[in-house]
């Protein structure tokens, strides 16, 4: 493709040099760069790729997009001034990959919690129904049934539209993907058309990144904001920032609602440990999923489901058949009655919510002990209320490691140990290795008692310094068990 058409639709300032050379790939690492790439110099958190022009050109690269020109300006490659390279490399990247997102319907879903469940129940969904479909998410990234172990909740710009183009040419008629706040504020969902999107919820996280709340709501209501106005805008109002998510959005608004007036409306009605009877828009549905939180998110997946285009009774039928998604409230009994639960919850507010719904369905003669730790490298001030959750809805609670990254496991522990009032220490124990403790839980455990085991759902790794060991939370609960897996 030549390199005046792959520009033309973007913003830039100045170009230099060679006119109109040939590109072949595009690249923001200069590491990868061949004869006929074009690379974009982005300005990162850690690095800076202008840095790395001249490596680039050393490479091969045919063009270089920047925000500054280099010093010395060589003459046989094309060079283009923009002001945001981040912005700039989406934009380039569906042009290069040849606009996928306006070849099928992309939904975008973002919040705290619920991303990963939503995004994920509306692929099975969808391949329920009938349909190719994509999947963009913590977990994976899937193409139909083709699946790769994902990176990052939501992957960068190239990654992205490489990902649309593979989804295009498999036939997909709808892609549902992750849009996290990082991804927002870094560009990275520029080049994507959406068809629509959907606001769960929000609340305190990732301020290690975004330093305040209100920088953290912003990132979220810019994905609304630049929606088109042929999308719908899917925000949940039992959020207090649910209607903030959308005043500024151009798409059609819909609102969803567990507790008030909305659009959609879904009510619990039963619920036990191995489902809960919903009353969904009017019609009751059976489905395997636990707690008021999962039941927005089927009422969010319904709701999607019928603004694009679906039938309500069809979709009903085949909601009361989906499971949950894998880390998201897994359940696993032993031989004896104990039930442990495993769950993805990282934050207060979803600590909050598992722990809720336990107790919601306990009778009150088990005892409720929580495993939980909480990750290094990111936000510390949510720390101290992890452990204040998890005492509230417990009767006895283990603090333990998570995902230390760079950290002493033990000072993240003495953290969260700040929330940790006078009278509740007696229920209080902190054991730094995670397998201990969860071996802890379950010899303390009585047959019919809960052990919740919290923060780390999915995830089969445990992250020190740089470098992941295998560890599986289920794994580790089996295996107290006595069960084969």
């Amino acid at each position: 493709m030549k390199l005046k058409e792959l520009i033309k639709h973007i913003n830039y300032t100045e170009i230099r040099g060679e006119e109109n050379p040939e590109i072949k790939a595009v690249e923001f690492d200069s590491r990868k760069v061949k004869p006929g790439t074009l690379f974009i110099a982005q300005k990162g958190l850690h690095t800076d790729g202008h840095q790395f022009i001249q490596k680039a050109i050393d490479n091969g690269a045919a063009a270089v997009v920047c925000e500054e020109f280099p010093s010395e300006l060589p003459q046989n490659i094309a060079i283009i001034k923009v002001s945001d390279s981040m912005q700039t490399t989406g934009q380039i990247a569906s042009v290069f990959y040849g606009n996928p997102s306006q070849k099928m319907k992309v939904v975008g879903v973002t919040g705290t919690n619920g991303k990963t469940s939503i995004a994920t129940l509306l692929f099975r969904l969808f391949r329920e129904l009938g349909y190719n479909a994509g999947l963009i998410s913590t977990i994976s990234y899937k193409i139909n049934e083709t699946e790769e172990t994902a990176s990052h909740t939501t992957p960068d710009a190239l990654k992205i539209q490489q990902l649309l183009a593979k989804m295009e040419d498999a036939g997909c008629e709808f892609c549902f993907m992750e849009v996290s706040s990082h991804a927002v504020h870094q560009q990275r969902i520029a080049g994507i058309e959406f068809a629509g999107g959907v606001f769960t919820n929000i609340t305190h996280d990732h301020l290690d990144y975004h330093k305040t709340f209100a920088e953290y709501i912003k990132a979220k209501q810019r994905f609304f904001d630049v929606l088109p106005a042929t999308a719908f805008a899917l925000t949940n109002i039992d959020d207090k920032n649910g209607l903030i998510m959308v005043q500024n959005t151009k798409a059609r608004k819909i609102t969803y609602s567990n507790r008030a007036m909305a659009d959609f409306r879904c009510k619990v009605m039963e619920t036990h440990f191995n489902g809960m009877l919903l009353n969904l828009d009017g019609q009751e549905v059976w489905t395997r999923f636990v707690g008021k939180f999962n039941a927005s998110n089927l009422l969010a997946v319904y709701a999607t489901a019928l603004n694009l285009g679906q039938d309500s009774n069809e979709v009903l039928t085949h909601i009361s058949n989906l499971e949950p998604v894998k880390g998201r409230f897994e359940t696993i009994r032993s031989v004896d009655g104990k039930l442990a639960i495993v769950d993805y919850a990282h934050t207060p507010d979803a600590l909050k919510n598992v722990l809720t719904a336990i107790g919601g369905i306990r009778t009150g003669n088990e005892q409720v002990i929580t495993v939980v730790g909480a990750g290094g490298d990111r936000d510390k001030t949510k720390r101290p209320e992890m452990a204040q959750e998890a005492i509230l809805g417990s009767d006895k609670v283990i603090l333990t490691s998570d995902n230390p990254r760079t950290e002493e496991p033990a000072q993240i522990i003495r953290d969260m140990e700040a929330g940790v009032e006078q009278e509740w220490k007696n229920k209080v124990v902190s054991i730094e290795n995670r397998r201990e403790a969860i071996k802890t839980a379950v010899l303390l455990a009585q047959p019919g008692d809960i052990i919740l085991i919290a923060g780390k759902g999915h995830e089969n790794y445990q992250e020190v310094n740089g470098v992941k060991h295998h560890f599986d939370d289920v794994e580790e609960v089996k295996k107290c068990f006595g069960m084969d897996d």
